[in-house]
C-alpha cells in the first residue's frame, strides 16, 4: 500500500537585489554658448533591482578628456516626466533631502545644469558625469547587507555594484558679432563735399562669426546732430523699411533708427542703410 507523509516546510525569502543603471539621454554633444547659464545635460536612471530603493545622485564637472570644466549650477529631477527641463516646474535635487525613490524597473530623468565660462572658445567641450548610488549600500557584486532589504530580508549588491554612472558633453558654439559703419556723401553740386544740403548715406554691416546662432540681434543708430533723417530711407538687405513701428523690422522714433534682425546664424551678414541731410 502507499503511505503519504508530509515534510516540514522550507521557506526561502528572496533577498533584495541592489542594481542601478545610468545612461545619457542626449543623442550627442549638447551645444551651448560661452557665458550661458543652466545649460542642461540629461540623464536617465533606472532601478534594475527587485525592490524599491532610494538613490543618491552625484554630479561631477571635473573630468578628463575635455577642454574645460563648467561650473555646476544644480541637479534637477524631472517632476512632470516630460523629458524636458522646465524651470520653476521641475524639482531641484538636494542630496540626503529628496533622494529619488524608484520601484523595480522604474526610471527617472535627471538634469545636470551647468554654467559656461564667458572665456570659452568655439569648439571647446566639457565632460560632465552623473552617478546614482543605492543608499542601502554598495560594494563588490554579492556583498550582503543583513536585514537591510525589503521586508526585513537581506540586501545583496548586484552586478552594477549598486552604483551607475554616465557622462555627456557640452559643446561651445561661440558666435560673435562685429558691426562696421560707413558713410557716403553726395552734395547738391554732384560732388562729395559735406556741405549743408548734402545727403549722407550710412551703411551698417553686422557680421556674425564663430559658430551657432545669435538670438534677437538688433541695430540702433542715433541721427547725428545738425542732420535731418530722410523719411522712409531705411533699408535691410536692400529692401525698404517703413519708419512706423509696424509689421516690418524697422522704425524711426524721431531721434534714432532701429532695425530688428532676429536670429542670425554664424557666417551670415545683415546690411542696414539710411540717409540724412546736413542742415
Amino acid at each position: 500500500s502507499t503511505v503519504e507523509i508530509q515534510s516540514n516546510p522550507v521557506v526561502i525569502k528572496v533577498d533584495e537585489l541592489l542594481d542601478v543603471v545610468v545612461v545619457s539621454s542626449d543623442p550627442g554633444d549638447v551645444t551651448t554658448t560661452n557665458g550661458a547659464t543652466d545649460a542642461p545635460l540629461t540623464f536617465r536612471i533606472t532601478n534594475n533591482g527587485n525592490g524599491p530603493e532610494y538613490f543618491t545622485l552625484t554630479p561631477n564637472v571635473v573630468n578628463g578628456g575635455d577642454d574645460f570644466d563648467p561650473a555646476l549650477s544644480q541637479v534637477v529631477l524631472d517632476t512632470n516626466n516630460n523629458g524636458v527641463y522646465d524651470p520653476g516646474v521641475d524639482t531641484v535635487y538636494v542630496a540626503g533631502s529628496n533622494d529619488p525613490l524608484l520601484t523595480p524597473d522604474q526610471s527617472l530623468t535627471v538634469f545636470v545644469l551647468n554654467n559656461i565660462p564667458a572665456s570659452q572658445n568655439n569648439g571647446d567641450r566639457a565632460n560632465v558625469t552623473l552617478a546614482a548610488t543605492a543608499t542601502t549600500g554598495t560594494g563588490a557584486p554579492g556583498t550582503t547587507f543583513a536585514g537591510a532589504g525589503e521586508g526585513g530580508g537581506n540586501a545583496v549588491v548586484g552586478s552594477t555594484s549598486a552604483t551607475g554612472q554616465a557622462g555627456g558633453f557640452l559643446l561651445v558654439e561661440a558666435a560673435s558679432i562685429a558691426l562696421v559703419k560707413s558713410a557716403v556723401v553726395a552734395d547738391p553740386f554732384g560732388g562729395t563735399n559735406p556741405v549743408p544740403g548734402a545727403t549722407v548715406t550710412y551703411t551698417l554691416v553686422a557680421t556674425i562669426s564663430g559658430a551657432g546662432t545669435l538670438a534677437n540681434v538688433a541695430i540702433t543708430d542715433p541721427i547725428p546732430a545738425s542732420t535731418q533723417y530722410v523719411a522712409s530711407s531705411m533699408t535691410l538687405e536692400g529692401s525698404p523699411l517703413t519708419d512706423a513701428s509696424d509689421a516690418d523690422q524697422g522704425n524711426f522714433n524721431g531721434t534714432r533708427i532701429a532695425v530688428a534682425l532676429g536670429n542670425v546664424a554664424a557666417g551670415q551678414t545683415r546690411t542696414v542703410t539710411f540717409k540724412v541731410t546736413i542742415q
